[in-house]
């Protein structure tokens, strides 16, 4: 093919590790007045998938995921992690996290994680910013790939990513129209 074809604007998500709502909210109140309004927020779900984290920010913690309403390019990725990598570490004193900030966003096709570490199938981006496929789009649900983080398996986030590819894919038709 000698056309390029160039991708459909994707939807912004985050995922949060926590265990003060007060932080929590706080850095979902930054990210709003510095990239977009949140569309959609989910339930607080137990994070005891791993250990992990529990040196650095403590027993208890909770997940919870947000999307938001600004349609944007895969490749604002980037800067999307590098902001969150400033609020983390504005977010932590004595240089221990309370809040952990996964973004990613999803398409119609997979999630996309954004990470600082390479690992095999992970694919770099730019300023020290990889990306991974984490769950990919088929026969109408989510599916796992062999690299997929426990948690994602489960049904309880595939759910949430469900509801938030809806909301994509009403946005996409909103915007079709522009």
């Amino acid at each position: 093919m000698l056309e390029l074809q160039f991708p459909k604007p994707v939807k912004f998500i985050c995922g949060f590790i926590y265990s003060d709502q007060m932080s929590y909210q706080q850095v979902k109140k930054t990210l709003e007045r510095k990239f977009a309004k949140v569309d959609s927020e989910s339930q607080e779900i137990p994070f005891n998938y791993t250990d992990y984290y529990q040196k650095e920010m403590g027993s208890g913690l909770i997940r919870r995921f947000i999307s938001f309403s600004r349609l944007r390019q895969s490749q604002d990725l980037v800067k999307f992690k590098l902001l969150c990598l400033k609020l983390e570490r504005r977010f932590a004193p004595d240089r221990k996290r309370i809040v952990n900030i996964d973004p990613g966003y999803l398409n119609e096709a997979k999630l996309v994680l954004a990470t600082t570490k390479d690992f095999s199938h992970r694919l770099y981006l730019d300023k020290g910013v990889y990306a991974e496929v984490t769950l990919q789009f088929k026969a109408g649900a989510y599916s796992d790939l062999a690299t997929t983080f426990p948690d994602y398996r489960t049904k309880e986030y595939k759910n949430i990513f469900m509801s938030i590819r809806s909301i994509y894919r009403q946005d996409l038709k909103k915007n079709r129209g522009k």
